[in-house]
């Protein structure tokens, strides 16, 4: 397996000039101002890295392809992100990791310095080191630390599609591992290959099946230093007794002196060696690791003062700042710096001026990750709506949850259309409305895909019926959340003077109803026949709900909030059920799933369905509830310590729903344009607006005690609404907020 390659000259001179050309196009590369302030202190990668956050600590650029960071070396939920906070090994250090889904897979092109000789523990931990978190640090878009069995330290720093590494090593004998066959939770390696192009330059590639079917990862590297030799070991891998593949495990061999240090460069592409070559050249030509992590210190202030906050309290200004990063974490960059990239088709495509995304949590970022960025990134709003469109196109049907050119078909609904139809009624950027119109459409009515048929034609997903796609069941969810998307898609239909499409969508965002059990007063699946599943205990987590009970999903009509309240008993009724979501508690002796956390009442702020809720207060005239509740999540269930997150990271959910809520508001309906007021978090908040603006709350006497809006002005007059809306917001508005310590007015009428 052994090869050497090399290329033309000319070749690369042509190449260069041609990236040059291209990087002119590409997001976030062109020269921006420095900000005065260097808000990546106030980020804490390592918030989230235990308990159930599922967030790693390494490096990153805003939206990276490359994602830095370092593996314990062994499976697990724990470690779904290859990082816990509690282990105390290091195993590798690999280029692709998921922030907080709860699915384990990627970990690729994983390097381990060593000297020898190395640890190795039976597999599946293999070589390793041991650390501490004394001889560790992190901040955004750098990861320090110390292996303390070699007495390395590594570095690690990134561009949006390198990883560069920094080992300072002893006076040793050493190598550098680079481990293509190891496989962690549900990946599986299928293939991989090493191949040597010079004494410093390596490339290659690892495909592997796990959520992410059939991916493929290629890879070039440059190491600052020749090697001395290299070692190449290969296995046949077998799978269902068939050779389908080779596992490559490469040693580069070093003589290093005391304080010398390697920096290994490495580009990844999920086109083709060539593609990381140009990745590799385009963003990191030089062997200068200081050069790259002032960089990426630069870009992700540009990106983190977006937002600015003012506060005496440094924690509630980390777990803020934290909360943004973590919100800029996913969707990721999936294009090559030439606009390439690989498709759901298993072909090469090309962008035409714009960046594919890949990485899409939907069922968890429609809520409050994507309105986010139609502030803090409209133009790459608008490339995901490109993404979503040219998968739609490649695929057949918008993504549900995509990544690395697959539908891994998890979760449900289809909430690219929120994201699209949100997009669009605000004005941002400058896809066809037509086809993505068609797209939510055509996606909208794919008989065979997870009840959608019978949804369509019997008003619900029956319980009872199963069908390939349909397996999981979530019959009751599935109904609550096609109802909310079919309503975007009205939305939409009705602006674009679609009034056909528009009536039709509309009738049917009004499914939900049809789950309604009076009888109970909760959603209730139901079967085939019309019956309610007799024996149903709300607080029960069954198979017909997903990742929740009938408590949490029950509010999932965010379209159409009136309308519940009609079906509940009206305003005061609605208000008693509010009451009691909050206030009964699981018995102790509740076994309850692992996404059930952040618990208050039958509350889970740890799961995404529930993250509305605590805003619906103000629809009863009853806001001070809404921001007891919203202050008692922001001070309690999100902390500044690796713990500091009470439910999975969720690709930036979990942390833009404080991002929102610290500043003050939430999107209920993420395509609405209004937004509930809670209770601001911080004296003054200012938004950076994409036209120039600047949007401003001001909260001059709030605290932990002073969580109640006394009254509110909107640019210096009383205000009567429970809500601001986008066009507030984008005209650089300034909201005021009077607070105290005991529940005020009702300001709005």
């Amino acid at each position: 397996m052994l090869s050497l390659n090399s290329n033309p000259e000319h070749m690369k001179t042509f190449t260069y000039a041609l990236l040059f050309f291209l990087l002119l196009f590409t997001a976030c590369t062109a020269p921006h101002e420095k900000v005065s302030v260097d808000y990546t202190t106030y980020v804490n990668p390592f918030i989230g890295t235990d308990f159930t956050g599922n967030t790693y600590p390494g490096a990153q650029a805003p939206f990276g392809m490359v994602q830095l960071s370092p593996d314990n070396g062994l499976p697990g939920w724990d470690r779904i992100s290859g990082y816990f906070y509690p282990d105390s090994t290091i195993a590798g250090f690999s280029h692709t990791h998921l922030s907080g889904t709860g699915a384990g897979d990627l970990y690729d092109i994983s390097f381990m310095p060593v000297t020898l000789p190395y640890k190795e523990a039976e597999v599946p931990l293999g070589i390793h080191s041991r650390f501490s978190h004394d001889d560790e640090s992190a901040t955004a878009g750098y990861y320090q630390v110390l292996l303390k069995d070699y007495n390395i330290n590594v570095e690690l720093t990134a561009t949006e599609r390198c990883g560069i590494q920094r080992y300072t090593f002893p006076e040793a004998q050493a190598a550098i591992f680079l481990n293509l066959k190891k496989a962690m939770n549900w990946d599986f390696t299928n293939d991989s290959r090493i191949e040597i192009v010079d004494s410093v330059t390596i490339q290659g590639y690892r495909f592997s099946d796990g959520w992410a079917r059939d991916q493929h990862i290629y890879f070039r590297t440059r190491f600052s230093k020749p090697f001395t030799s290299v070692q190449i070991d290969t296995t046949a891998i077998i799978k269902d007794g068939k050779h389908i593949g080779t596992a490559a495990i490469a040693r580069f061999d070093f003589n290093t002196k005391k304080g010398e240090q390697i920096i290994v460069s490495t580009a990844i592409s999920g086109v083709s060696m060539q593609g990381a070559e140009r990745n590799l050249s385009a963003e990191v030509p030089d062997n200068d690791f200081d050069k790259y992590r002032n960089a990426i210190r630069d870009n992700w202030n540009r990106q983190l003062s977006k937002i600015k906050v003012e506060s005496s309290n440094n924690d509630d200004k980390v777990n803020f700042y934290t909360a943004l990063y973590h919100s800029m974490i996913a969707p990721t960059i999936y294009s090559d710096v030439d606009g390439a990239y690989y498709g759901p088709d298993k072909q090469i495509h090309q962008t035409n001026g714009w960046v594919n995304y890949s990485t899409f949590s939907l069922w968890d970022t429609f809520r409050a990750a994507h309105p986010l960025f139609t502030y803090t990134e409209p133009e790459r709003a608008n490339d995901m709506v490109k993404s979503f469109l040219a998968f739609y196109e490649q695929n057949g049907r918008l993504p549900v949850w995509n990544f690395y050119g697959s539908e891994t078909d998890m979760m449900i609904g289809y909430h690219a259309v929120p994201v699209i139809v949100d997009a669009y009624l605000k004005g941002i950027g400058n896809f066809d409305p037509e086809k993505a119109l068609e797209a939510c459409v055509a996606t909208a009515n794919i008989d065979d895909y997870r009840g959608i048929g019978i949804y369509k034609k019997s008003g619900y997903v029956p319980y009872n019926i199963t069908d390939s796609y349909n397996a999981e069941n979530w019959s009751l969810s599935k109904t609550l959340e096609y109802a909310y998307d079919d309503y975007c898609i009205a939305k939409m239909a009705e602006k674009m003077g679609r009034k056909e499409v528009a009536e039709e969508f509309h009738k049917r965002s009004q499914n939900y109803k049809n789950l309604y059990n009076p009888a109970t007063s909760f959603m209730q699946p139901r079967d085939d026949k019309g019956n309610f599943i007799k024996d149903f205990h709300p607080d029960e987590y069954i198979p017909h709900i997903c990742e929740s009970n009938g408590w949490q999903y029950f509010w999932s009509v965010q379209q159409d909030i009136n309308g519940l309240m009609a079906l509940t008993g009206g305003k005061e009724r609605f208000a008693e059920k509010l009451d009691s979501m909050f206030t009964y508690h699981p018995s102790a002796d509740d076994k309850l799933p692992i996404f059930s956390t952040g618990m208050i009442g039958q509350y889970a702020h740890g799961n995404e369905p529930s993250h509305h809720v605590i805003y619906l207060y103000n629809t009863v005239n009853q806001p001070w509830k809404t921001q007891q509740y919203a202050a008692k999540v922001m001070h309690e269930l999100y902390l500044n310590t690796p713990a500091g997150l009470c439910g999975n990271e969720d690709c930036g959910q979990m942390s833009a729903w404080y991002v929102f809520s610290a500043m003050g508001f939430y999107p209920v309906d993420p395509v609405s344009g209004k937004y509930e007021i809670g209770t601001p978090l911080f004296p003054e908040m200012k938004m950076q607006l994409s036209n120039g603006n600047a949007f401003t709350v001001l909260a001059p006497a709030v605290s932990r005690e002073n969580i109640y809006i006394q009254s509110v002005k909107l640019d210096g007059k009383p205000y009567d609404k429970s809500y601001i809306t986008h066009e507030q917001i984008m005209g650089g508005a300034t909201l005021e907020f009077e607070m105290g310590n005991t529940p005020g007015p009702v300001w709005y009428k």
